[in-house]
């Protein structure tokens, strides 16, 4: 079926080709940041690039931390601890990430946009704008962006050179034939990988207004778990970290009759995982608007009423 999301994931592998061979903008930046105590900030599937970013500049040895950013504007004690702003942002123009970025500014923090080509004050760019609102390539540019990043301040995350090749196999593999279940999708990783199951129930919620939730492994087995049955599905994201509770939690899960997709990407390792298990369930989410017949494109404003209940709220 034809959809600008399905157009755009396929362009995937060729965008990451070409920021791995823009590396001069990255080295800029972290001469920038190099040393200091960062904060990295981000809404949506943002929010969720932004704690894979912590995850990778903390095997750089950064003092990082991340948050949302309207949590960043509630909170001003998180620039005051700042020396620097990373924030993410697929066009850069929302109302928080602006107004965070505006602020950091003003408090002379060394701030670093990260955002898609063209954007307005982009200071280091990733792919091509999306027409699509359900944004895939440009999440992995900028995940490819933070790893280049952390691998600039020294960072040992293994072959980066080989992601590309990794999401072309998920790209043209089978599929984890996930149907949307009668009641929930429920998604479950490990370690950076609890951030890459919510962008998937994120995914799918936009994408086939299907009920779902992300959580880390311990997370969902310490409390979820026990309201998941057969009118449920379990995706269990493995990336190399913690494969043995994830294993455990997949079992216990299938006993109760829950219906559980094990998905496996250890090849590059645990840091990179996140490349390869991204668009598994990116892959997930549009295969599951393709069955029900939702429009991947629309944000939901193709139903009734939604886009004037949601269009009087400033983005």
């Amino acid at each position: 079926m034809a959809s600008v999301m399905r157009e755009t994931m396929a362009r995937q592998p060729a965008d990451l080709r070409g920021l791995l061979a823009d590396r001069a903008p990255v080295e800029a930046v972290a001469g920038q940041l190099a040393g200091l105590r960062l904060l990295i900030a981000g809404t949506g599937t943002s929010w969720h690039a932004a704690n894979h970013g912590a995850w990778l500049l903390r095997r750089a040895g950064v003092d990082v931390a991340a948050a949302q950013a309207m949590d960043v504007d509630l909170d001003p004690t998180l620039l005051e601890r700042a020396q620097g702003l990373i924030l993410l942002s697929h066009r850069n123009w929302k109302r928080y990430t602006s107004k965070v970025l505006a602020d950091a500014r003003e408090r002379g923090l060394v701030a670093v946009a990260v955002s898609g080509v063209g954007s307005p004050g982009a200071d280091l760019e990733t792919v091509e704008q999306e027409r699509s609102p359900a944004f895939t390539a440009s999440h992995l540019g900028a995940l490819m962006r933070l790893a280049q990043l952390a691998t600039a301040l020294g960072a040992d995350l293994g072959p980066l050179d080989d992601v590309p090749a990794a999401v072309q196999a998920v790209l043209d593999g089978p599929g984890a034939g996930v149907a949307p279940p009668q009641r929930s999708l429920e998604l479950v990783g490990a370690g950076t990988n609890q951030w890459t199951a919510a962008e998937g129930a994120l995914k799918i919620r936009e994408t086939a207004y299907v009920a779902a939730q992300g959580l880390s492994v311990e997370q969902f087995f310490h409390g979820p778990s026990v309201a998941t049955d057969a009118r449920d599905a379990l995706v269990v994201l493995d990336g190399g970290a913690a494969s043995e509770r994830l294993a455990g939690v997949a079992t216990a899960a299938e006993a109760c009759g829950t219906r559980v997709h094990r998905i496996a990407e250890t090849a590059l390792g645990e840091p990179l995982s996140v490349f390869p298990l991204t668009v598994h369930v990116q892959r997930i989410a549009l295969e599951a608007a393709e069955t029900l017949g939702t429009n991947p494109d629309s944000f939901g404003k193709d139903l009734p009423g939604r886009a004037d209940a949601w269009g009087a709220l400033d983005l």
